[in-house]
């Protein structure tokens, strides 16, 4: 009996890991995916912890969908900046109101190197008062909001805020 409890306790917790929505790296409890296209699902608070755990490094978040025009349109822009600013600033994707296999085709497509998380009911969005995309953040390295833009950034203001941030 004692056998076939630990058995049935030890499927139990093998289930629920490998259901977890932000499973990755869960040895080092790290919650940046460690793939552009791995798109867990995060909650608010689990984001909030994510970006506690970036601290540090300066932040880029960009809310996004694969169906968003303005997206669509800046995602070039944001492969060439991420690629840029690669060693000094952490860029995360949000992907809003999505599906995943059109997530995943968008970030191919574009050649995104930095990961993205899913949100599919836009809680992380509304969590921080926010609606509609794109949507960009950007954050010093200690953490703090520094700047935010509603709708499509302005051609050089990427790099703009960046350097005002890393003091270039």
């Amino acid at each position: 009996m004692a056998v076939s409890a630990a058995l049935l306790i030890g499927v139990t917790a093998a289930v629920l890991a490998s259901t977890s929505t932000h499973s990755n790296d869960r040895a080092t409890g790290r919650l940046l995916p460690s793939t552009p296209t791995s798109l867990p699902s995060f909650d608010p608070a689990t984001f909030r912890q994510l970006l506690a755990q970036l601290r540090g490094k300066p932040v880029v978040v960009k809310f996004w969908g694969s169906w968003c025009g303005p997206c669509i349109k800046e995602a070039p822009v944001l492969a060439t900046a991420s690629a840029r600013y690669q060693d000094r600033v952490q860029f995360v994707g949000v992907d809003v109101l999505d599906q995943r296999a059109p997530a995943r085709t968008f970030i191919r497509r574009f050649g995104w190197t930095y990961p993205s998380i899913f949100d599919p009911s836009a809680s992380i969005e509304s969590a921080l008062g926010m609606s509609g995309q794109p949507v960009t953040i950007f954050f010093d390295s200690t953490g703090n909001q520094v700047f935010i833009r509603s709708g499509p950034l302005a051609d050089g203001e990427i790099q703009r805020e960046l350097d005002k941030i890393l003091g270039g």
